[in-house]
């Protein structure tokens, strides 16, 4: 009997042992990766907000670490780390300051301005909006009990503004907890990647400097790609608010180029804050606002936002997309926030070990001149209908019939 098998007592190549192994080999790398990507959203949705605030804080320290690097050639490194800080959180405090002033005086003027609008006016003809509200089938006496509740709430809502931003305590220890491991991540940072560099074995040596070279390039890309999307936005929401003539126009495009760091909730509640603000002036002041503000979430969420930030940390729209959506789901607004890099940091690992499985095992992915490639091209070209086998049985008759 001749044996299968060659003198080292293994099948040789084509082999239908050898088939099966390697198909039995792809279906358990196939379902080890899968374990391991469940395994993993398992752990992070545990740690999530450990995650979270570790990661927007490496967002910060390399927004940072360039204002710091500029001025510590002209002074030492920790005073200049100590004034950007400064003028970040004294920036911060005081747009804070500025929004909540700005809502609590415009909700309380809003107030008696709905009460005159539902009122009826001096000369005994309701105005345009009662009017309207008549034509619906509402009564004076309905119209009138309406009124005082919505002032009411809003009298109420505006009179707890403060006490409401106040109260989160958690956001606010989780923002000064972001700012001080942004700290500890500009003074330490260049120290722990020149030992990643130099300390790992050499065999893991250059894995490492990849996967370092791909995040510096990912963060950036995603920083640069969110500075251009809420530059753009606030040029926008400040423009179009100077062309309607509402008030505050430069600081409510400064709100909305703030605003728009926080994905899907940064456009929405510049244009509530708008509105808002909008009716003060009149109701078709408030409308033209509000499909202004509809034109703009269009614009940044459907159609410019996901190419820029596509192109930025080198993924396709439509991945960017739904890690936006996946991470939202998961993580709230701030896993929306990092959907992005982390996408793209995702791409990259999958491709550079696509790339080390191609070169490892080359027997599995041959080029285009392989004998195997070629046979399978002729099978596919040979197997395509031809332009005559798409003719019925009664075209082909036609065809014979004398003209």
């Amino acid at each position: 009997m001749i044996s299968r098998s060659d003198a080292n007592g293994t099948l040789p190549d084509g082999a239908p042992g050898t088939i099966w192994a390697e198909r039995r080999d792809q279906v358990l790398v196939a379902l080890g990766i899968t374990a391991f990507v469940f395994l993993a959203l398992w752990l992070a949705s545990h740690v999530a907000r450990s995650l979270i605030i570790l990661g927007l804080a490496a967002l910060v320290a390399y927004a940072l670490s360039p204002v710091v690097a500029a001025l510590s050639r002209r002074m030492p490194r920790m005073l200049a780390l100590i004034i950007v800080y400064l003028v970040l959180i004294g920036a911060l405090g005081g747009l804070i300051f500025l929004v909540i002033n700005t809502a609590v005086t415009q909700l309380t003027s809003l107030v008696p301005q709905i009460s005159h609008f539902l009122a009826p006016g001096a000369d005994s003809k309701p105005s345009p909006l009662v009017q309207t509200l008549y034509n619906l089938g509402l009564s004076q006496q309905q119209i009138d009990s309406f009124s005082q509740q919505l002032t009411a709430q809003l009298g109420g809502f505006a009179s707890n503004v403060v006490p409401l931003i106040t109260g989160f305590v958690n956001s606010v220890l989780d923002l000064v907890l972001i700012l001080v491991i942004s700290v500890y991540l500009i003074i330490d940072g260049q120290r722990v990647t020149a030992w990643l560099r130099t300390s790992t074995p050499m065999a893991m040596r250059g894995r490492i400097i990849s996967f370092l070279e791909t995040l510096r390039h990912v963060i950036g890309g995603y920083i640069r790609g969110q500075l251009i999307m809420s530059t753009l936005i606030g040029v926008l929401v400040g423009g179009g608010m100077a062309v309607f003539q509402v008030p505050y126009a430069l600081l409510l495009g400064v709100l909305a180029f703030i605003l728009e760091f926080i994905p899907i909730l940064g456009t929405i509640t510049s244009g509530i804050i708008c509105v808002l603000i909008a009716l003060t002036q009149g109701y078709g002041i408030a409308l033209g606002v509000l499909i202004y503000f509809i034109v703009v979430h269009v614009i940044e969420g459907d159609v410019v936002g996901p190419r820029i930030l596509s192109r930025a940390v080198g993924v396709h729209p439509a991945v960017s997309m739904v890690a936006l959506i996946a991470g939202s789901e998961l993580f709230g607004v701030l896993g929306a926030l990092l959907a992005s890099p982390v996408a793209g940091l995702t791409q990259a690992v999958i491709a550079d070990l696509y790339q080390e499985w191609r070169k490892t095992t080359p027997a599995q992915f041959p080029d285009a001149a392989h004998p195997l490639v070629v046979a399978a091209e002729a099978i596919a070209a040979t197997s395509a209908p031809h332009p005559a086998d798409s003719e019925t049985p009664a075209d082909k008759a036609a065809a014979r019939l004398p003209e």
